[in-house]
């Protein structure tokens, strides 16, 4: 379990032509229960992107973390999913325009009421600043098991191509830019942006992509991805009208990443139609209804 001992370490660690080879990818979960990834951190518990939501999704079983990133003006990657400041912090104005300096003198933490009654009581340091990708890397290593990571690069922005370019070139650093199958973080790249996707694919195709979708595309239905996209990230939303999609995805060889699934219907429904993947706000509630519902063939 990580403590306060603990916490201060991880706080102080800074058109279809023939296609490629596909990269490794996830088992898909009809051999198995779906894995667990948890949305902005443990999302409804804590301030979400915040360091504290993602050690307690670790803390509370988490298979995976998910974070949105975006470039400041001077080039950092920070875990945000607004363009703008005002929601999730006390700050104004856009997050580009900012630089992580004047990012850090923000509160991007007191806004949120808390754990909630059905949450447990963890206590962490509370941690305000912003969370920038290199801290939530950093965290995700010092997790001392497997850790999965789905980066979700955010578009249109100012920035462009700069946003992928400058995130392979972190996930180099930290040697993550290709799916080690016995690695201690293993990362995917995500986006509703198909452009986006194939820049991250060209840039690094050793990395996973996820194609985000809330809607229903024509590739969704016939099952073929937009090119360079190993996997699907379909809307729980759209898994509720249509059900039948996420068997022919599988069939068609690609893991399905459901978000964001929160209800215990939604759980149970995901579970029932084999998705690969479940994102959640509720990461600790989920690993444990996962863990309850009985196995295929029990």
């Amino acid at each position: 379990m990580l403590r306060s001992d603990r916490l201060r370490s991880v706080s102080s660690l800074k058109l279809r032509a023939r296609r490629p080879a596909v990269p490794a990818r996830p088992l898909r979960s009809r051999v198995g229960p779906p894995l667990v990834f948890a949305h902005r951190g443990s999302s409804q518990a804590e301030p979400e992107h915040t360091l504290g939501a993602y050690l307690r999704a670790i803390e509370e079983g988490a298979d995976g973390l998910e974070c949105d990133v975006r470039l400041t003006r001077d080039g950092h990657l920070v875990c945000v999913h607004d363009r703008r400041l005002e929601r999730i912090s006390n700050g104004r104005g856009l997050v580009s325009t900012h630089t992580l300096d004047e990012l850090s003198t923000l509160d991007f933490a007191s806004w949120h009421p808390g754990p909630g009654e059905d949450d447990e009581e963890l206590v962490y340091d509370r941690d305000h600043r912003v969370l920038t990708l290199d801290r939530l890397l950093a965290a995700a290593l010092e997790a001392g098991r497997p850790m999965r990571l789905l980066v979700e690069t955010k578009h249109p922005t100012r920035y462009g191509p700069a946003v992928e370019n400058h995130l392979v070139g972190v996930l180099r650093r930290y040697g993550l830019d290709r799916c080690a199958a016995d690695g201690p973080v293993q990362v995917s790249v995500m986006s509703f942006s198909a452009l986006a996707v194939r820049r991250t694919r060209r840039l690094a195709p050793g990395v996973p992509t996820v194609m985000l979708s809330e809607f229903l595309f024509p590739w969704l239905r016939t099952g073929r991805l937009p090119f360079g996209t190993a996997i699907v990230g379909p809307d729980v939303r759209l898994v509720r009208q249509r059900p039948d999609l996420v068997a022919r995805l599988l069939d068609a060889g690609h893991p399905v990443y459901v978000w964001t699934v929160n209800e215990p219907a939604d759980v149970d429904l995901m579970f029932s139609l084999g998705v690969t993947g479940i994102i959640t706000d509720r990461p600790g509630y989920v690993r444990r209804r996962v863990d309850e519902l009985p196995r295929t063939g029990q």
